[in-house]
């Protein structure tokens, strides 16, 4: 790949980015708090107390170490926390990924109890999305559990970000209160900075779909008793439910839960392994699957 840009492109880029970074201030103001990146110990130890307050995880598994925090900062890699009248409230991690900078991989991102609601987990990813284009960084990787539904929305909707793999137990046992003891299936988002949908997603349009509009076939629906419920598969479009709060079925019925991810893994990951690509996220629970092949 060169890096040979006619002055139209180099001008377009620079917009871009001024746009990404100027939206990611806006957001900062409208929840609250000031963004920026961290580089001491004792950011870096609350941090670590941040994200295990969130996850609570079990004795000796906690989420990241100050050490590593301290590690990637010192490398220049991206750490960056929200602070309200010097009180942390989230905090965002991501490492680069390919060689040369090309990609940025968001490893984890928490808001604490008494910041949900205010729209912080939002500025940060735009403050991420600023930085990386400021490091000429075009997209950002992460993962994402495709069960909860509120993060199937934020991640395609509100970002635009778009899957771009579906990767069975991702990370392998979990031992905390938000993935519980199941696999740790995922879905991995690519979010492509600099594109249409992200730009508009960033300056307040989501990409939204309805998709009671699309006469779609639904491969997975969730059935009278709330669970999943498998259907047919035969239409351009198809549609793939979750259930509403898979975390609390967790807590509430470990079972079902688990026939949710088999259910999930199955048809989710059936579709994608076969080219399927998922078009968007319907607020109301659904994953809409386009078959066609472009």
């Amino acid at each position: 790949m060169t890096n040979l840009a006619t002055n139209t492109e180099s001008l377009a880029s620079a917009e871009v980015r001024d746009e990404a970074v100027a939206a990611a201030r806006a957001a900062a103001v409208a929840s609250g708090v000031e963004i920026r990146e961290l580089t001491e110990i004792a950011d870096l130890a609350a941090v670590v107390d941040l994200f295990e307050s969130i996850w609570k995880s079990a004795p000796g598994a906690r989420p990241v170490s100050t050490e590593l925090l301290r590690a990637m900062s010192t490398a220049g890699n991206y750490v960056v926390g929200a602070f309200e009248h010097g009180e942390l409230l989230g905090a965002c991690f991501g490492f680069f990924g390919n060689p040369g900078k090309a990609s940025l991989h968001s490893h984890i991102a928490g808001v604490a109890k008494a910041g949900v609601g205010r729209g912080i987990g939002h500025a940060l990813k735009l403050h991420q999305r600023g930085w990386a284009l400021l490091q000429d960084v075009s997209v950002i990787t992460w993962t994402f559990d495709p069960l909860v539904r509120r993060n199937a929305y934020f991640n395609l909707g509100k970002l635009g970000a778009r899957p771009i793999g579906y990767l069975p137990d991702f990370y392998g046992p979990m031992e905390d209160s938000i993935n519980g003891s199941g696999d740790t299936d995922r879905l991995m988002v690519g979010w492509d900075l600099a594109s249409p949908e992200v730009r508009a997603a960033a300056l307040g349009e989501p990409v939204l779909i309805d998709a009671s509009a699309l006469g779609a076939a639904k491969a997975l629906s969730i059935d009278a008793d709330g669970g999943p419920l498998a259907g047919p598969a035969d239409t351009p479009t198809v549609l793939v439910a979750v259930p509403s709060d898979v975390e609390r079925l967790r807590r509430t019925d470990p079972g079902r839960g688990n026939a949710w991810r088999v259910a999930l893994r199955e048809v989710l990951g059936g579709l994608m392994a076969d080219n399927a690509k998922v078009a968007g996220f319907d607020r109301a629970g659904w994953y809409v699957i386009s078959k066609e092949q472009s």
